[in-house]
């Protein structure tokens, strides 16, 4: 759908499937406009109004009141779209103020820096010129031929001394010689392109041409040449002879206190190129010489380069305090320009953030919301439901009663938020578990609690990370959130298909702990009847949680006593037991009877791959709403257990190997025999640094290898290690960081 211009807001467009970016014709730029700025002012500084012609001119660009003209005389609705007499604004909305452009008569016409400068460079490619040398005809320090004659110089030939063109001119200008420079000398070249013939004959010359380079060259060329056919656009239009003023709206001066005013950079920038276009008309009536008019042209491109595009040529425009001043492109583009800022990225209403702390008691379903951001947040329901109920008869009954925090709004708040989820989201969103829903449960103090579980999904920790909040007002974006999106029902991976809600560090440390074995505990070797028996015997103190016993046990067991190193529950196939003994620990059995009903008995040390595999075996086994109760289990039981465990490191678990000294030994006699060796010159100097580095990294290696090895020994015969615990579980640290 089209209509004449995107600004005739009296046909507003409601419908359409894109929109299309192109060059504005000058008389495009005029039909937008509803007057022309001559005068660089503002505001006056004693009666406030804006300056007739001027950047803000009411006349221009709308009423500063609603449905009042500037001078007074016209003043209420009843003269609607009356043009006052006295100061020529119309009676209308001043909203319009927001919509409403200008334009400037430039004096001289000047390139668009986007085409000019920006790669490739549109005006370049075109007329086939280095942008060297169109810098330089654009900013007069160079002619450019636009009529040969009968001079021995081709076509859009650069010519750069000034003496040269004098003796050129003088010779050949009756023989219809003519060169120019500035933006009026591309603009003639551009209106001779013809776009059809120069396409054709590219595609002529890329044909029959066998250089690569030059083919490429053509291609480039041709890009630009096609992208103009199929547009329609003409390129003199490039060459601007009109600039389009912005609505004032978009670019306020606010008073503040004191007296002074603040302003948007681009009423300083149109400023700019008003004064210098008014200067230059001035020059050109009086006839100034030709040195003072180009220099005055030049800065007049100056100016209309740093309005559309700061710093993209030349030296950056600052402002006040030594400030870049913000032109046209940088309030599009980058992080704060608008598509990033106000298009892509929205501040939405119903949405909070806070920091994150753990909450261990929460269901996996859960997340813990403060009470003063859920009484925000939850507000026109609180409203809704307090009307219904009847404790109040207005909405500004119950905005009263929510401020002073009376004591039924907190029972409404507890109502309002039963089955209504909200959607947590931690930043980065790098995949679809970055936001999840969660059933608020409030809590006090400022900080959300989230479940230790979902920490994977998240990638949260609790070091000061800050998660927001969003809240799903209708009714089928809170099924949706509650069936789709609900953190119990996202347990899987999306891109494995692995769970990705496991026990981590803690949680692994504790179930490591618990599964653990100690030789020589109290009660080892003793035999239960079942678990019931196992737990009143730890509870009286019979035994311990390490201890090893004997537990007559029927049905399926998974055996992963023989795997030390290599857990594989998935593919370990359950035995079956038949009310025979079986070798297990107090810790096991306490594991399992929190099991879900129909599991294997899982007898093994539990490291941080195994719990994953335990979950995995639950989940295929029995489904999601078993696992989601047995993952909240596990959790507890781990946290639980490396409270008990009460690991801590010190400097004695550090355990240095007993040979440590011969193997170093070793090392520093192998490196004395290479640095001979390069002595004798038998190697060069790279061999000598390279042999050093291999045999220091053997002993290194030798030496840690030998460490861990003596740790494990250690933890077999029952002593703990701390640091080996942590290491070997999964939980934290590993071999090299040992080492």
């Amino acid at each position: 759908m089209f209509r004449s211009s995107p600004f005739d807001l009296a046909n507003p467009i409601a419908d359409f499937d894109a929109i299309r970016i192109s060059l504005a014709s000058p008389e495009k730029i005029r039909s937008w406009s509803h007057g022309e700025v001559t005068k660089p002012e503002t505001i006056n500084y004693r009666t406030f109004k804006p300056e007739r012609d001027g950047l803000f001119c009411a006349r221009i660009f709308g009423p500063v009141t609603d449905w009042e003209c500037l001078c007074g005389k016209y003043k209420r609705m009843k003269h609607r779209g009356v043009i006052c007499d006295k100061c020529g604004v119309e009676v209308t909305l001043s909203k319009v103020r927001r919509e409403r452009l200008g334009h400037i008569e430039l004096a001289s016409p000047c390139s668009h820096v986007w085409f000019f400068k920006g790669l490739p460079s549109r005006i370049g490619h075109l007329l086939d010129i280095s942008l060297r040398d169109l810098e330089s005809v654009l900013y007069f320090e160079a002619y450019v031929v636009v009529e040969p004659g009968e001079a021995p110089v081709k076509d859009r030939e650069v010519i750069k001394d000034e003496t040269k063109y004098r003796e050129l001119d003088q010779q050949f200008r009756p023989a219809g010689f003519k060169a120019m420079m500035g933006a009026e000398a591309i603009k003639e070249l551009l209106k001779r392109v013809d776009i059809e013939g120069l396409s054709t004959e590219l595609r002529e010359k890329m044909k029959h041409e066998n250089s690569l380079q030059k083919r490429l060259k053509y291609a480039k060329r041709l890009k630009v040449v096609e992208a103009f056919r199929k547009s329609g656009n003409k390129p003199n239009w490039m060459i601007l002879d009109v600039i389009p003023v912005i609505p004032p709206e978009l670019r306020p001066l606010v008073p503040l206190d004191g007296g002074r005013f603040a302003t948007s950079d681009l009423n300083d920038l149109y400023r700019r190129v008003i004064n210098r276009n008014n200067r230059l008309k001035k020059l050109m009536d009086l006839h100034a010489p030709e040195v003072i008019v180009r220099n005055e042209k030049r800065m007049l491109q100056e100016a209309v380069d740093a309005l559309f595009d700061n710093g993209r040529r030349g030296r950056v425009l600052r402002g006040a305090n030594n400030r870049p001043l913000k032109s046209l492109s940088d309030t599009l583009k980058g992080k704060q320009g608008r598509f990033r800022q106000n298009l892509l990225g929205k501040r939405v209403d119903y949405s909070g953030r806070s920091v994150i702390v753990v909450g261990p008691e929460l269901k996996l379903h859960q997340c813990g919301l403060p009470k003063k951001m859920a009484l925000e947040l939850f507000k026109p329901f609180i409203y809704h439901r307090l009307e219904q109920t009847g404790h109040c008869t207005t909405i500004k009954q119950a905005k009263e009663m929510v401020e002073q925090q009376e004591p039924i709004v907190w029972d409404i708040l507890e109502e309002v938020i039963k089955d209504h989820p909200v959607l947590l989201n931690r930043a980065p969103t790098l995949h679809r578990l970055g936001i999840q829903a969660f059933e608020p449960v409030l809590v006090e103090g400022k900080a959300i609690k989230i479940h230790p579980l979902v920490c994977t999904a998240f990638n949260a920790d609790f070091d000061g990370d800050q998660m927001a909040v969003h809240i799903p007002l209708s009714p089928e974006a809170q099924v949706e959130a509650s069936v789709l999106m609900l953190s119990s029902h996202n347990i899987l991976s999306p891109a494995s298909g692995h769970p990705i809600t496991v026990p981590t560090q803690d949680m692994v440390l504790g179930l490591y702990y618990l599964t653990k074995a100690k030789p020589g505990a109290k009660g080892e070797g003793r035999a239960f009847a079942n678990i019931e028996e196992v737990l009143m015997a730890l509870e009286s103190g019979a035994v311990e949680t390490l201890s090893p016993i004997r537990l007559r046990y029927t049905g399926e067991v998974i055996d992963l006593t023989a795997s030390y190193d290599d857990q594989d529950i998935t593919h370990t196939e359950p035995v079956q037991s038949e009310r025979s003994f079986l070798n297990t620990t107090v810790g096991r059995a306490i594991l399992n009877d929190h099991l879900p009903q129909g599991m294997p008995f899982i007898n093994g040390l539990l490291k941080k791959k195994g719990i994953g595999q335990l979950v995995s075996y639950c989940y295929l086994r029995f489904g999601l709403e078993v696992t989601v109760k047995m993952l909240d289990e596990v959790k507890d039981l781990g946290f639980r257990f490396a409270t008990r465990a009460g690991l801590s490191i010190g400097i004695d678990d550090m355990v240095i190997p007993d040979n440590k000294k011969t193997l170093v030994r070793d090392g520093e006699k192998q490196a004395v025999n290479v640095q001979q060796q390069y002595l004798d010159g038998a190697i060069t100097n790279g061999e000598r640094y390279n042999k050093v580095i291999e045999i220091w990294s053997a002993i290194t290696e030798k030496v840690a290898d030998e460490m861990f090895g003596q740790m494990q020994q250690r933890d077999k015969e029952g002593f703990i290690n701390p640091i080996y615990v942590m290491a070997d579980s999964g939980a934290r640290g590993s071999k090299q960081q040992i080492r």
